[in-house]
């Protein structure tokens, strides 16, 4: 498996699975959506035009997966992690995510910090096996105009709707 930086010239590889990551995350909150391809690419493209660092674990040709870190110095941010299905538990996800961990000592951190979905179990037992063990924030919003939250998340001593 290599690990190559991604650029504009490999966006229409790449753009599939960042549209299935948009997918995959509908899913967690109870919505149905499909890949839209376009939209992936533009996402990716927008990431490369703001400076955020891509790395793709390719083998023979083939994208396998990718990570999207965004810096917002003196923090990296893992943005994005992805593993085409057929690639899962071979390593990918771990090869993908070390390059961030590595980018993230390069500029004298210790750690990178991710988002998650507090229902994306596969992602949070995968940060718990690279050592992510300490919830360092969470984020609040309104809900939005037509939202009805699917259900209700604890953390500490209060209740948020998910």
């Amino acid at each position: 498996m290599n690990m190559i930086r991604l650029d504009e010239t490999r966006l229409d590889q790449a753009a599939p699975m960042a549209a299935a990551f948009r997918t995959t995350l509908d899913g967690f909150r109870g919505v149905e959506t499909r890949p839209n391809v376009e939209a992936g690419r533009e996402e990716l493209r927008d990431y490369l035009q703001s400076g955020f660092p891509i790395f793709a674990a390719e083998e023979d040709g083939i994208l396998a997966g990718y990570v999207v870190c965004r810096i917002d110095e003196p923090c990296l941010w893992v943005e994005q992690l992805y593993v085409r299905e057929e690639y899962r538990r071979r390593g990918v996800g771990s090869l993908l995510f070390r390059k961030a961990e590595e980018l993230a000592k390069s500029m004298g951190e210790e750690t990178t910090f991710n988002y998650v979905h507090p229902n994306n179990d596969a992602v949070i037992r995968f940060l718990r096996s690279m050592g992510y063990t300490v919830l360092n924030m969470i984020e609040l919003r309104k809900p939005y105009k037509g939202e009805s939250p699917a259900r209700k998340i604890r953390v500490g001593n209060h209740e948020f709707d998910y």
